[in-house]
């Protein structure tokens, strides 16, 4: 539709995803979501721009649309990312709270992403998905 291309994720907790196009195709996708009762009219996003080089083949081959029952994966029944939040800290904040004594900043990205990097003391559970994470929880 439009032209655009990406995937998006739509689960009981919001919608996920990327997705690339021209202006126009872009701005009609996000007034459908917006238009959506329920989950569109709080849509945020952020946009990053690429040469018209680079739209013309783009990232993605095709539009996908999927339906998850979360959009990361955690497997815990009843947990709800919309009624169990903790406290935003604004990307400005994040080094100063992560460096202070009685703070742990566990870094639960996959072993993949942690062996690029990872916060300066962070605890690194090992875990390839985000659904292992529970259950490090559980035994430490």
């Amino acid at each position: 539709a439009h032209n655009v291309k990406g995937i998006l994720l739509l689960a009981p907790e919001g919608i996920n995803g990327t997705i690339c196009g021209q202006r126009q195709g872009i701005d009609n996708v996000v007034s459908f979501i917006r238009g959506i009762k329920g989950i569109g009219q709080g849509l945020s996003y952020k946009e990053s721009f690429v040469s018209s080089n680079t739209l013309q083949q783009g990232p993605f081959y095709r539009m996908r649309v999927r339906l998850k029952k979360e959009i990361v994966t955690l497997g815990v029944d009843g947990a709800d990312p919309l009624k169990t939040v903790g406290t935003y800290v604004d990307p400005k904040d994040w080094n100063k709270l992560i460096s202070r004594e009685d703070v742990v900043c566990i870094d639960t990205r996959n072993t993949y992403e942690t062996q690029i990097g990872t916060f300066k003391g962070a605890v690194d559970p090992r875990t390839e998905s985000f659904r292992e994470f529970p259950n490090w929880v559980s035994s430490n």
